[in-house]
């Protein structure tokens, strides 16, 4: 293999596992709608999905996914709903993250690896938006007895639809983009629990 081949398939693996993280975050935000855009992209044959996941492109899969989608979507801006869709979402989104991860993985790699990588990987990135969604809820309904929580919600749906559009268009960015908002998050939940932290001092 010559050196521009080598240079191709390693920008072709980085641009792959871009893509696989960018689709867990956004499963991790809205657990189907990452799917349903795959399997409509698949559908209008934009997005080619490996043979172990075309069927996310098949019009069941894509009435179940979208109906799924819609009721997470409507069911979100309900108060106390929205309570129960997060604490089933601490399950379902990791699962539906390893699903997208592992359909962008099936490109590279055999089926059966890609789905174990895509666990690997899929899960925990798709469950850090979650807990950093669940976190930001919980402040919300304390603070504005959950009046914010369905302008929130709309905020996490365009956000979940932008990074999925945006994993396909520029993979590499995007990934950049969400591993820089994973960390600024983390630092202002860290920041945030130390000022609530009980003070020590004398």
């Amino acid at each position: 293999m010559d050196q521009v081949s080598l240079g191709a398939s390693v920008f072709s693996w980085i641009g792959t596992l871009a893509l696989a993280i960018a689709l867990a975050a956004a499963a991790g935000l809205r657990a189907w709608l990452p799917l349903l855009v795959a399997g409509v992209l698949s559908k209008l044959g934009v997005a080619a999905l490996g043979a172990s996941f075309s069927w996310l492109g098949s019009w069941p899969a894509l009435g179940l996914l979208g109906g799924a989608t819609l009721l997470e979507v409507a069911g979100d801006k309900i108060p106390v709903i929205d309570h129960v869709l997060d604490a089933v979402g601490t399950f379902i989104r990791p699962l539906t993250g390893t699903l997208a991860a592992a359909a962008a993985l099936v490109h590279i790699q055999d089926p059966l690896v890609a789905l174990v990588l895509g666990l690997i990987l899929g899960a925990p990135v798709a469950l850090v938006p979650h807990v950093a969604k669940s976190t930001l809820r919980g402040v919300s309904t304390t603070t504005t007895a959950s009046l914010a929580n369905p302008l929130l919600s709309v905020i996490e749906d365009a956000l979940s639809l932008i990074i999925t559009v945006l994993a396909f268009v520029v993979p590499i960015l995007t990934a950049l983009l969400v591993v820089t908002g994973a960390w600024l998050t983390w630092r202002l939940l860290r920041r945030r629990r130390a000022s609530r932290a009980p003070s020590t001092a004398a």
